[in-house]
């Protein structure tokens, strides 16, 4: 097999499998937002991405899609099952997410997680040229970067961590807080969301390895007695989206069209609200749920003069945290719709579904309102996709303060959605917000997500792993 001078290496390949009725089978770009921002980078040459297939048991050779070099990671049910929905979402995701679900910690999951990670890393070294560049993605890989520097030395290795990190007093409950320590610290460049997730791990980094920290520089000794200690860097490179080709989409006909259908599909009401998320307890989708049922109880709002449309894409449904949230989600939304619908309008219009891009574009030309209240989020792009879509310069994007993006999106109505009265509050000023501070508003918010957009944070993280290369050849 040929090598490449970069190797993306994540959970997921950027492409899934398609079985035809008659049999034939093909592959198809997965709609992620992994795949949308590292899309850039796997469009130049000489690029190959590691990464499980998708499906149990697929054990299938690397190939060609689309001029990248795709290498499929196999993994059996057993391993789905304790590796990524036992240890990467059962344990790590709830801890990171500030314990907002308990937590799990099995050793048995533990023990697959390494099994796992070991076997990506064993790709990444036969995928890459000798003194070439990994970049590691996400939770799921955490110990990667270390095994893949015990392999492969000679390579530049950078990790991007995609949700938060969490402070110390949460971290140190995690069993293997060392292990995972000593795993990200194998890359040279470590990228977080927010500056306050970089400052997290290089404290956990102190108080548990002692190693010394200064400006975004962690000193990682030597494994070898009497080696030489190296620097690795840790900080934050905010993430954003393709945002021209949201733009291109919103000034579409079809597109623009497609929105005034689906306000008269919902009755034309006077605003619609929107959230879209994946279906998942992090997003704070029932406090949104309460804080718009209240309204309605209150009169503040009423049918016919608001709708709330909610898409929730499904998530993890084997795993029972999740399910049992769809549960309660779609009770919500029943009981509020039973006690507020009349013959002509609906409260809220629920979908468990997922969209491709230009109907979400068409939902976000419809929207009067975006509606992001995230209890803990690394980013949140949903966000960044409702702004980069409101070329006319009109809505309003309430953002929770704890999202990535509210450290960038400052002109958003920043809002703790734990607040449930001060999100009903900051829901009814965004109703009805004037022209013309929606405009001023929304022209800030979109200067900064067209100014720095997935190809800045590609390049930023880029640049700073080939001043290591260099230095280092």
């Amino acid at each position: 097999m040929s090598r490449a001078d970069l190797v993306v290496v994540a959970n997921r390949l950027p492409v899934d499998r398609v079985v035809s009725p008659d049999g034939q089978e093909s592959w198809r770009r997965s709609p992620g937002g992994l795949v949308t921002a590292l899309e850039p980078v796997m469009r130049k040459p000489d690029r190959a991405w590691v990464g499980w297939g998708g499906q149990p048991d697929l054990d299938i050779a690397p190939f060609d899609f689309e001029g990248a070099r795709l290498v499929p990671v196999p993994l059996s049910g057993a391993e789905i099952e304790s590796y990524y929905e036992g240890f990467a979402n059962g344990t790590i995701w709830p801890l990171y997410h500030d314990v907002i679900a308990a937590p799990v910690y099995r050793r048995s999951w533990w023990e697959s997680y390494v099994q796992v990670n070991r076997r990506f890393a064993q790709a990444a070294a036969d995928a890459v040229e000798p003194g070439g560049v990994v970049w590691v993605q996400d939770y799921q890989l955490q110990l990667v970067p270390k095994l893949l520097r015990e392999l492969r030395p000679d390579v530049t290795i950078g990790y991007f961590h995609h949700i938060p990190f969490p402070a110390y007093g949460l971290y140190s409950q995690l069993p293997w807080r060392r292990q995972v320590l000593e795993g990200l610290l194998g890359a040279d460049v470590i990228g977080f969301q927010r500056q306050a997730d970089a400052g997290n791990f290089q404290r956990s980094v102190r108080r548990v390895l002692h190693h010394t920290t200064r400006s975004s520089e962690i000193v990682v000794p030597s494994a070898e007695e009497g080696g030489e200690s190296r620097i690795a860097v840790a900080k934050a490179y905010p993430i954003s989206i393709d945002a021209q080709s949201y733009i291109d989409l919103a000034q579409d006909p079809k597109v623009q069209a497609r929105a005034v259908e689906i306000r008269q599909q919902l009755g034309d009401p006077q605003t619609i609200l929107l959230g879209v998320d994946r279906l998942d307890y992090t997003k704070g989708i029932r406090h949104r749920l309460k804080a718009f049922g209240e309204l309605l109880q209150d009169g503040r709002l009423k049918v016919g003069g608001a709708t709330l449309v909610q898409v929730a894409s499904p998530s993890r449904q084997r795993v029972d945290a999740y399910a049992e949230l769809r549960d309660e989600i779609e009770l919500t939304v029943g009981r509020i719709n039973g006690d507020y619908d009349t013959m002509h309008h609906t409260a809220i219009r629920y979908l468990h579904q997922g969209f491709p891009r230009e109907e979400m574009v068409a939902l976000y030309l419809a929207a009067d309102v975006m509606l992001v209240t995230a209890l803990r989020d690394g980013m949140n792009l949903v966000a960044k996709e409702y702004v980069a879509s409101r070329i006319d310069h009109s809505g309003v994007l309430l953002l929770s303060e704890f999202a990535g993006a509210a450290d960038e999106l400052t002109s958003a109505l920043l809002v703790n959605p734990h607040d449930i009265d001060g999100m009903k509050d900051l829901i009814l000023r965004a109703v009805d917000m004037s022209p013309g501070e929606q405009s001023r508003r929304m022209r800030a918010l979109r200067r900064r997500v067209l100014d720095h957009d997935v190809e800045d944070w590609s390049h930023d993280f880029l640049s700073d792993i080939d001043k290591v290369r260099k230095a280092r050849a």
